[in-house]
């Protein structure tokens, strides 16, 4: 079981991936379907060396893994788990936006 400095430590890096929106973007695109980082630069509209960096980090928070293939790297969200995660994270914010929208038209 995770320590509540730990669960921390594991949320901040959740946190910092998602401090970009290029990588909110790399992760939903992530979250429909593996794929190549040159497919991921057009998709994105960004040159290879940024969306290198920013996969690094998502490397580095543990959220996307490299899948060699061959001469290519694939690239996947490291635990399906995290499809949802962002699923229920999304779904949550827009609630919460929804909400802090009927408060304001009822004043």
């Amino acid at each position: 079981m995770l320590s509540l400095a730990s669960s921390a430590e594991v949320l901040a890096r959740f946190g910092r991936a998602l401090a970009d929106p290029i990588r909110c973007r790399l992760l939903l695109a992530l979250r429909e379907a593996p794929a190549h980082p040159s497919e991921l630069a057009d998709q994105l509209g960004i040159s290879r060396t940024r969306l290198s960096n920013h996969l690094t980090c998502l490397r580095d928070c543990g959220l996307v893994v490299a899948v060699p293939e061959g001469r290519w790297t694939r690239y996947e969200l490291a635990d399906d788990r995290l499809a949802h995660a962002l699923d229920d994270l999304r779904a949550a914010v827009v609630a919460i936006d929804a909400d802090h929208q009927d408060v304001g038209a009822d004043r």
